[in-house]
């Protein structure tokens, strides 16, 4: 499970991510001589750098020697299948010896690089000895051929990975170079790293935001897509949180800013995807330890294809068995799967991306696809986190001054209850101020309005004061602010978190994919009753603290469920690392919870769980059609070629062929809609 082998405990970036996806000059050096200077990739080692460093643009131009080495293959097959001529042999050794060097001088020198090490065991020196082999035993076009269309199959397969890096960085590499900010009333442009918290920025239409912060403006509306996923325009008031990435649509609008660049969301995703590339799943670590195995073997299987036939054979001939060993060796290159697997683990990630979802491992793709128990916070997860009234109900007394009175006192408070009576009052409210004001810990609060004393919180505040009030108050499931005026009941008003508009669609969802769906709550047991039969919940449990979260979540867990977790709140923490898959609300989510989690959800919407369970379904099962496919194939022509039925066409055409199909596979994971 990823929490315990790959995830450290919650901490705090203080860093720039620009800096920590920059490789440091030892780590390119020493990756040079494996990586660039082949002018392909180490396909045992390869991890996807999403550096800020411009990338160098490939045209087909830049492949001159390996196009030039194929003209002169199709030349010389045309001249000696079309026209039964063939140059004299000297002439033919020396035309055949241009394009093999034009082809193949990347490959024999990362081969020789590595046989300096006495690294022998990889594909390079497998193609080498291959191709080599075939010259000596004079099968010249055969020996080319192999290096070329070998070559054009690294080609492509770079291509792909370069593809896949760009897809992602594109989606994420959003941060503005430039900001203006505003500094002894003038517009300063300078950079976004610069700028300190509580400084106003200027962002102009159509324009991203630099930094993190609040609208300073009246109202703005904002393209989010970049941190979400969601093309929806979002318009925000003063006071709304901005988000950097995010799209001015309107008018010149002000942020005031509320964190440095380096602390900035989009930074931390940044640096999220990044550590995702480099954290693999368990199919890549198999798939690299099956290659470091499975490479001598096959030098192994070769050589014995090539001797063992003279103790065996009759009329043993040497070059027919050497050219079978051959064609062992150029089926049996593994790089089929060492690239087109990652490769599809970046399509994963890319495309979760694209729908707002961030995975923070390939290894997590794989874990979502073994969950069968999804277990949910409440507030903030299948809610809006967000109070409001729903209900006034009054006593032989105005409902307006009832709301009036209620929002006077309650506006000496900060609790979300309070703060959504003075909402829903409004301006009107503001008029009555209440003075003398008492707050009576767990009760409510109590102070006098226009002379007349005011209680207003819950029925014990009532009973404290020995106030009268109808019995059915106390079965309400909402939350309930009761008033009384004067040490008479005058009423109340309930308050509730309202449900997300896509909370019922994500249960749905969930159990049609059979997943057992729970509900862990601090709230009283009626609220969690409730939102749970709207919603259509399997279990719910509340008058939960986090501890009691903890036990509920090891209790499934001990009964051998394989757990998603989803929460937001800074209390949900511990339980996100105790999940197979944490999975943190990236909106409305505490730092400490973000960073805990192993998949953050950028747009807080929960129909994104399933999302996020189908993405690793598909990396998965294209992850293990690219598999097969491979095995299949290389087993199928490694037996005709040790039998002498497949020559080293055949095997050069069925090795290329099975990497570009499944590179192929791997690639279409990016351009799908869930």
């Amino acid at each position: 499970m990823g929490n315990n082998d790959n995830q450290q405990a919650a901490k705090k970036i203080n860093h720039d991510p620009a800096e920590v996806i920059k490789p440091s000059a030892e780590s390119e050096e020493a990756h040079d001589a494996d990586q660039h200077a082949a002018g392909g990739h180490d396909h045992n080692d390869e991890a996807l750098n999403l550096t800020n460093e411009p990338e160098k643009e490939e045209t087909w131009l830049s492949h001159w020697p390996l196009l030039s080495a194929l003209l002169i293959l199709i030349i010389m097959l045309t001249l000696e299948f079309g026209f039964k001529y063939q140059p004299p042999f000297p002439v033919n050794l020396i035309i055949f010896l241009i394009a093999f060097g034009l082809a193949g001088y990347n490959v024999l020198g990362m081969a020789w690089r590595k046989a300096k090490h006495f690294d022998f065991f990889n594909e390079f020196f497998l193609m080498s000895v291959a191709t080599i082999g075939a010259f000596s035993i004079g099968s010249y076009s055969e020996g080319v051929a192999v290096m070329v269309f070998y070559s054009i199959g690294e080609w492509f397969q770079d291509a792909a990975v370069n593809r896949a890096k760009k897809s992602i960085k594109a989606l994420l590499d959003i941060r503005p170079d430039k900001v203006t900010v505003m500094r002894d009333g003038k517009p300063t442009e300078t950079d976004p790293k610069t700028v300190a918290v509580d400084e106003i920025i200027q962002v102009k239409a159509g324009e991203k935001v630099a930094l993190d912060g609040e609208l300073y403006s009246d109202a703005a509306t904002f393209n989010t897509a970049a941190l979400t996923g969601e093309s929806k325009p979002d318009t925000k008031r003063k006071g709304d949180k901005v988000l950097a990435g995010m799209i001015n649509l309107d008018k010149v609008s002000e942020v005031q800013v509320k964190s440095l660049f380096k602390d900035s969301k989009l930074s931390k995703i940044l640096e999220m995807v990044q550590d995702a590339t480099a954290r693999k799943s368990q199919t890549q670590l198999f798939i690299s330890r099956f290659a470091k195995i499975y490479t001598p073997i096959v030098f192994a299987l070769a050589l014995l294809v090539c001797f063992a036939p003279y103790f065996f054979v009759d009329a043993y001939n040497f070059h027919q068995w050497f050219y079978r060993a051959l064609v062992f060796l150029v089926i049996s290159c593994p790089c089929a799967l060492v690239v087109s697997i990652p490769l599809g683990y970046f399509g994963g990630i890319g495309l979760a991306s694209r729908n707002g979802i961030l995975f923070k491992g390939s290894n997590f793709l794989d874990v979502m696809t073994k969950i069968n128990t999804v277990i949910m916070d409440k507030t903030g997860t299948l809610t809006k986190g967000v109070f409001n009234v729903q209900e006034v109900v009054t006593d032989n007394f105005d409902k307006n001054e009832l709301v009036k009175y209620a929002a006077a006192i309650e506006a000496n408070s900060t609790h979300p209850i309070a703060k959504a009576v003075v909402e829903y009052a409004g301006e009107p409210a503001a008029e009555l101020k209440a003075e003398n004001v008492e707050e009576i810990s767990g009760h409510g609060l109590k102070g006098t309005i226009s002379g007349k004393i005011v209680l207003a919180g819950n029925a014990k505040l009532l009973k404290k004061f020995n106030v009268t009030y109808p019995g059915d108050v106390d079965t309400l499931v909402d939350t309930v602010v009761v008033l009384a005026v004067d040490n008479r009941y005058v009423g109340y008003i309930t308050i509730a978190d309202e449900i997300k508009e896509d909370a019922k669609e994500a249960i749905e969802k969930m159990h049609s994919l059979k997943l057992q769906t729970v509900m862990l709550s601090g709230d009283k047991q009626a609220v969690v009753d409730k939102v749970a039969k709207a919603l259509g919940i399997d279990k719910a449990f509340g008058d939960l603290l986090p501890d009691g979260k903890v036990q509920k979540v090891q209790g499934f867990k001990d009964a051998g469920n394989r757990i998603a977790f989803v929460g937001d709140g800074v209390n949900d923490a511990p339980v996100v690392a105790l999940a197979d898959a944490g999975i943190a609300m990236g909106g409305l989510g505490s730092d400490a919870t973000i960073e805990t989690a192993d998949i953050v959800i950028q747009n807080d919407q929960p129909s994104k769980i399933t999302t996020a369970i189908k993405i690793g379904k598909i990396t998965s099962r294209v992850v293990w059609q690219n598999i097969t496919i491979a095995m299949v194939v290389k087993v199928i022509v490694l037996v005709l070629g040790a039998g002498g039925i497949a020559n080293l066409w055949e095997a050069v055409i069925a090795d290329v062929g099975v990497a570009l199909l499944a590179i192929l596979n791997a690639v279409r994971i990016q351009r799908m809609k869930l």
